[in-house]
């Protein structure tokens, strides 16, 4: 957590706190960021031309948006998209900060113990031996690549029989 250096030796409370409130000022400025976006598209020629889709959005999101916000704070890379949609198709903001607030809880925890301790130790390995450290890195891309090609495989492996079966019963429906 180089962007957090100043934490380091810190009693947890003072970590804990600070990642929270860093994340309670980051998500909802990309909330508003959407927010301001989005009132523009609504505004415009696109807006219009999907008036009613968007409406049905707004109603998804209202009653759906809270649970996938705070989920979002589980992801790398989703979340800030997480965040700026929900402002964008305007979610409203009480159910969004609440949503934030419980998903801060959770990512503040897991940075302030798990993943810095991650980090902090892999810092340590790279510091003694960066090969070794390069190594593990490498084999963890590798071990999430064989899991991510896996699981498309079978995937795809089921589609491709859900697709025979139906073939199979459309000739049988026509006669």
């Amino acid at each position: 957590m180089p962007q957090f250096a100043f934490l380091e030796g810190q009693p947890f409370w003072v970590v804990y706190v600070t990642l929270l409130v860093v994340i309670m000022l980051r998500a909802p400025a990309t909330h508003l960021l959407g927010r301001g976006v989005g009132a523009g598209v609504n505004r415009g020629r696109i807006g219009e031309r999907l008036g009613p889709k968007l409406d049905a959005a707004k109603t998804r999101i209202d009653r759906y948006g809270a649970p996938v916000v705070t989920l979002s704070f589980f992801t790398v890379g989703m979340q800030t998209a997480i965040h700026f949609a929900s402002g964008a198709v305007r979610m409203r903001f009480p159910v969004y900060i609440t949503a934030t607030f419980v998903g801060g809880l959770i990512w503040a925890g897991l940075w302030g113990t798990v993943i810095s301790g991650l980090v902090g130790s892999w810092l340590l390995l790279f510091l003694n031996s960066p090969w070794t450290a390069v190594g593990v890195v490498i084999a963890a891309v590798v071990t999430v690549t064989v899991l991510v090609m896996r699981n498309r495989r079978n995937r795809n492996k089921g589609d491709r029989s859900a697709g025979a079966t139906d073939d199979e019963r459309a000739p049988a429906e026509a006669a």
